[in-house]
C-alpha cells in the first residue's frame, strides 16, 4: 500500500511535468487500490505545487494590493485543501489497515501520522527541483551554481532520511509495533465562524 520510493519518484516525474505544462493532470491509472492511493498523493502533491507558486506570485516585486490581496486568498484556500489532503491520505490508510485489524491500539503511537510526512516529502521534491534549477541556471552570478549544488546535496540527503523513516513507520505499523493516529488540523482562518476578521466584516472579506 505504502512505498516511499514510490512516493517519491511520483513527486519528482509530477513536478517536472507540471513544470513542463502545469494545466496538464497526470494521466488517469488503472482502478486498483494502489493506483487510487497514488492519485490522492498527487492530488496532495498538486496542492503544494500550486501553494508553491502562489507564495513565489506574492514576493513579485510592484504587485499592486489588489493582487496581492488576491494572492493572499488563493493561498489561503490552496492551504486548506493541502490540509484537507493530508488528512485524507490518512484516513486512507487507517482504513486498509482496520481491514486488516491494524493499528495495533496498544502499540506505543508515533508523533507524526504518514499523511504529514508525505507532505513534507512533497515540498522537498518541489525544493530539490527548484534548487537544481538555479544550480544549473544560466548567466547567475560568481558562486551561486557552486552554492545551490551544496544545497541539493542537503536537501537530497534530508529527503532520503525521511523517506526511510516513512518506511520505517509503515513497516512497524504493518508488524504491531507502532501506531498512527488521524490527526485533524483544524484550520481556523478559512472558517467565517471561527476567524473574527471574518465574522466582523464578512462583506468586506468576500470582496462584495
Amino acid at each position: 500500500m505504502l512505498s516511499a520510493d514510490a512516493i517519491v519518484h511520483l513527486h519528482d516525474q509530477l513536478t517536472e511535468a507540471w513544470h513542463r505544462e502545469p494545466d496538464v493532470p497526470p494521466a488517469p491509472a488503472p482502478r486498483t487500490a494502489s493506483a487510487d492511493w497514488l492519485a490522492l498523493v498527487a492530488r496532495q502533491h498538486r496542492a503544494n505545487f500550486d501553494l508553491w507558486h502562489a507564495e513565489d506570485e506574492a514576493r513579485t516585486p510592484g504587485a499592486t494590493d489588489a493582487e496581492l490581496a488576491a494572492i493572499k486568498r488563493r493561498i489561503d484556500r490552496t492551504n486548506q485543501l493541502r490540509n484537507d489532503l493530508a488528512e485524507q491520505l490518512d484516513s486512507a490508510l487507517l482504513a486498509w489497515l482496520s481491514a486488516k485489524g491494524l493499528p495495533n491500539p496498544h502499540a506505543p503511537l508515533h508523533s507524526e501520522p504518514p499523511g504529514l510526512i508525505i507532505d513534507r516529502l512533497s515540498i522537498l521534491a518541489l525544493k530539490i527541483f527548484h534548487t537544481r534549477e538555479e544550480a544549473e541556471r544560466a548567466g547567475a552570478g560568481p558562486g551561486h551554481a557552486e552554492r545551490n549544488r551544496s544545497r541539493l546535496a542537503i536537501l537530497d540527503e534530508q529527503r532520503a532520511d525521511l523517506a526511510a523513516c516513512l518506511d520505517a513507520l509503515w513497516l512497524q505499523t504493518l508488524a504491531g509495533a507502532r501506531r498512527f493516529k488521524l490527526y485533524r488540523q483544524l484550520k481556523m482562518y478559512n472558517d467565517p465562524a471561527l476567524n473574527p476578521a471574518v465574522y466582523r466584516k464578512p462583506v468586506d472579506y468576500l470582496g462584495n
